[in-house]
Parts: C-alpha cells; sequence; structure tokens
C-alpha cells in the first residue's frame, strides 16, 4: 500500500484563499510592529507565535474526515463542553475592561467565546441540514434559537456585547439561509426587535445603553462614551489617499487610539497605509468570503453549505462591526477584525473553521449553480 505524497494529501487546500489570508496577516503584523516599544513588540512577538499554531491546527484539521464533525455525538459534546468553560468563567475567569471573558494562565490567556461562535455554526449547520424537509414549519427557528441563545446569554453576562452579537448574527443569518418560508422571516425579524427591546428596557446597563445611543449621535460625548469611535475616525481620516507611512501613525504612536493592536487595528492600519491600502484590504476580504462561499456553493450535502454559509456569516458580521466602528458608523463594541487583530483565541477559532471548510472541500461536487440553489432551497 503505497504512502499518499504530500501534494495528494493535502490536495484539498485552497490555496488562493491562504493567498488572500497571508497578506492581511502580515498587514496585522506590521501594524502592530511600526509603534516601536515594548509593549507591541510583544504583541508581534506573540501574535507570530499564534499564527504559526493556528496554520499547524489548520492542517491538521483539514485532514479529518468531513463526516466526524457531522456526527450528533461529537457536536452535542463540543456544545455541551463550550457551554461549561462559558460558565465556569463567571468562577475563573480574569477580569479585564469590566469584561469576565478570560481564562489567564500567565504567559497567555484563552477566551471562549471564540470558540463558542464556531460552535454555533456547526450545531446550526447539523441542525437544519437534519430538518432541511421540513424547514419551513417555524418550530424550527425557535428551536435552533435555543441552541444559540444558551451562549448569548452566557457571553452577554460576562459582560460581553460584542461577542453576544456575534452569535446572535450568526442565528439570524442562518435561518435566512436555511429556506425558510418569507412569513416566518418576517416573524423571526419581530423576535429580534422584540428581544432587543426587552434588552434594552430590562437587560442593558447605562454604559451599554449609552454606547447604543452614542452610534446615534458619535460626537455627543466625545470626552465619555464617543472617545474610542472620535479617535478612531480621526486616525482614519488622517489616512487620506496614500497613507502617513509605516510607523508615522501618530494617532496610534502618541497613544490618542486605544486597544490598536485589537479593536481599532482598522484605524491604525488605515493611518499608515491610507485609502489605497484599506481598498487592498477590502479587495483581499471579498477573496476570502467569495472562496468561502464557493466551498457552500459545491457543498456535497447541506451541512457543508450551511457550514460553509454560517462560517461567511461569522466573518462578515466581524468584518462590518469591526470596520464599522473605526469609522464611526457602528456602537464600540470590542469585536476583532478577523485574521488582522492581535489574539489568540480568534485565531485558533478561524484557522479550525478553515480547516473545516478545507475538509468539505475535498468532499465537493460539481453542479450547475441553478440546480444547486433549487436543492438548497428546496424548490
Amino acid at each position: 500500500m503505497q504512502t499518499p505524497t504530500l501534494s495528494k494529501q493535502f490536495s484539498n487546500i485552497d490555496w488562493v484563499l491562504l493567498a488572500a489570508i497571508l497578506p492581511i496577516l502580515i498587514f496585522g503584523l506590521v501594524t502592530m510592529h511600526s509603534f516601536s516599544s515594548l509593549t507591541t513588540t510583544a504583541f508581534f512577538t506573540k501574535q507570530l507565535i499564534w499564527i504559526s499554531i493556528s496554520f499547524g491546527i489548520f492542517l491538521f484539521i483539514s485532514q479529518i474526515d468531513i463526516r466526524f464533525w457531522k456526527r450528533t455525538g461529537v457536536l452535542v459534546g463540543v456544545y455541551l463542553f463550550s457551554i461549561l468553560l462559558l460558565a465556569v468563567l463567571f468562577v475563573l475567569g480574569h477580569v479585564s475592561n469590566g469584561a469576565q471573558s478570560w481564562f489567564d494562565f500567565g504567559g497567555f490567556s484563552f477566551q471562549p467565546s471564540d470558540i463558542m461562535k464556531l460552535v454555533v455554526v456547526l450545531m446550526l449547520a447539523k441542525y437544519f441540514s437534519r430538518r432541511h424537509v421540513e424547514i419551513k414549519h417555524s418550530r424550527h427557528i425557535f428551536v435552533s434559537a435555543l441552541y444559540a441563545f444558551i451562549p448569548f446569554f452566557l457571553v452577554f453576562l460576562q459582560p460581553d456585547f460584542g461577542s453576544a452579537i456575534i452569535i446572535f448574527l450568526v442565528w439570524f443569518g442562518m435561518v435566512l439561509v436555511s429556506g425558510i418560508s418569507k412569513k416566518h422571516i418576517l416573524i423571526v425579524f419581530g423576535t429580534g426587535i422584540l428581544a432587543f427591546l426587552t434588552l434594552w428596557f430590562f437587560v442593558f446597563h447605562p454604559y451599554q445603553k449609552a454606547r447604543i445611543l452614542n452610534f446615534i449621535h458619535p460626537m455627543s460625548d466625545i470626552r465619555g462614551t464617543g472617545y474610542n469611535a472620535y479617535q478612531s475616525t480621526i486616525a482614519v481620516g488622517s489616512g487620506q489617499f496614500i497613507g502617513k507611512g509605516i510607523g508615522f501613525g501618530t494617532q496610534s504612536r502618541l497613544q490618542f487610539l486605544p486597544e490598536y493592536q485589537t479593536d481599532f487595528i482598522f484605524a491604525a492600519f488605515a493611518e499608515e497605509w491610507g485609502f489605497i491600502g484599506a481598498l487592498i484590504l477590502f479587495i483581499l476580504y471579498g477573496i476570502v468570503l467569495w472562496r468561502i462561499l464557493r466551498v457552500a456553493r459545491f457543498g456535497a450535502t447541506n451541512f457543508e453549505i450551511l457550514f460553509s454559509m454560517g462560517f461567511a456569516i461569522l466573518i462578515a458580521s466581524h468584518l462590518l462591526i469591526n470596520i464599522g466602528m473605526n469609522i464611526g458608523l457602528m456602537p464600540v463594541t470590542g469585536i476583532t477584525l478577523p485574521f488582522m487583530s492581535y489574539g489568540g483565541s480568534h485565531m485558533i477559532m478561524l484557522f479550525i473553521a478553515l480547516g473545516i471548510l478545507m475538509s468539505a472541500r475535498k468532499h465537493a461536487r460539481t453542479a450547475h449553480q441553478e440546480d444547486m440553489r433549487n436543492e438548497f432551497l428546496g424548490i
């Protein structure tokens, strides 16, 4: 029996997708390294380590048969374990910036909510794929909502408003692409509005309400709740067309821009690279989303299609919220920029998802686009 060659073993890898992700990773590293201080040097070094670990995990996961991730026992076990981690945070979690969202292990920390986002995508892909024929029944909307609501609630209580919103958007987006009727889409919209009103009047803390109100009037309190958004818009605007150059971003260098290695790395990048750099970054993210959706188009089963769509929704949600808050169009919620922001938890989560995507790609089938659409929507 012949041992498969390395090229055949990794023939399922989408090298176009990786080629688009690589410059984004480099942009993040360069932005972190462009500010010469001991702190930013530590961010750069640690991020290199996290990227290396993530690539190793990606290659390993990509070789696991996609049928492994379809097993009910596996998914339920991973889901319950992730829920347990979120619950244990309230006892053993490390508090940072007012949120108890991390396990602190000294040299590094781990944020379970990042992994939970991927687990929700997997659970919903499994649930909707098994009930595809009867998806028009409204009860499946509410059952699927329960899978998302439990982690949403636990993450929200930390409080990590940004990650909770991402979990909600993943559920909401996957419900919309699962093939439900237009009437039930209206039910989902109504449910979303009702949930927001309930959170606003009974759950949100004053500072969370202030962030949302600041979204409507971003310049009404630039010394308080609007400070981060105000400094971020200054950084983006000061980059103008070609940017100030690497290492010459004054908003970040002079520490007017907070969290420039995580939440506001886009603003730090745009200040140095300008409109041209931001445009290149948008094109790269567009290619990433295109390649993910291409896997969905040629998915062998509904699980692969739904997982790929869910992963695309996850990345798109991060992009819209992070870039939106960096340019003053969205409230500041502490959401990272995929593949670019500093952090090991979200980087590992993204590359695990990419590995599962490559496993799905191995079993992709060639089909006419209209046939795939009809099958997916149950027409």
